[in-house]
């Protein structure tokens, strides 16, 4: 899976988006300008030490991003879609695009591409959600559709706790 940010302005958001790849192995895209700089504390303390663990790749613009994929299978994130994210079929090579916090993606991009447009379902008087927080719905609907392909299914614990009472209680 790939994650594109159009113009992101917020490092903290970047840095908890590329956390999110590096926990998915998804490759993150980042599209120019940038509101901050890649050395930004402020974007290295949300990522922590998983800038290691991804694949990024910075675009000098929208266009640029187009005519190097140009076959890409595009869902784009956007309040104004005709369906919500659930109704799109993900592959394991698609680009899921987000725009900028304060603006989302521009206009004329989305009604070029109106059937490529998702949404996260929402109360109408609510603006919008996270950005942040909206990858990562999205991305985990998508590799949930694929089997999480590539992630582990369980956790460990260090020793094993004693029953609390029947299983089938907690499922």
């Amino acid at each position: 899976m790939h994650i594109v940010l159009v113009e992101p302005e917020i490092p903290q958001n970047t840095g908890n988006i590329a956390r999110t790849c590096a926990a998915t192995g998804a490759k993150l895209h980042l599209i120019r300008p940038l509101g901050f700089e890649l050395s930004d504390k402020y974007l290295k303390r949300a990522g922590l030490d998983y800038w290691r663990l991804m694949e990024y790749t910075i675009h000098d613009s929208l266009e640029a991003f187009l005519a190097e994929y140009p076959d890409a299978r595009l869902h784009l994130a956007t309040t104004k879609a005709p369906r919500d994210y659930c109704q799109a079929r993900y592959g394991a090579e698609d680009f899921l695009v987000f725009g900028k916090e304060t603006k989302g993606l521009d206009e004329d991009f989305l009604a070029k591409n109106y059937e490529k447009c998702i949404r996260i379902p929402m109360r109408e008087e609510a603006r919008s959600l996270n950005l942040s927080n909206s990858v990562a719905i999205v991305l985990y609907e998508a590799l949930r559709q694929q089997g999480f392909p590539g992630l582990s299914g369980t956790g460990h614990l260090h020793h094993t706790p004693e029953p609390a009472g029947e299983w089938k209680d907690y499922v």
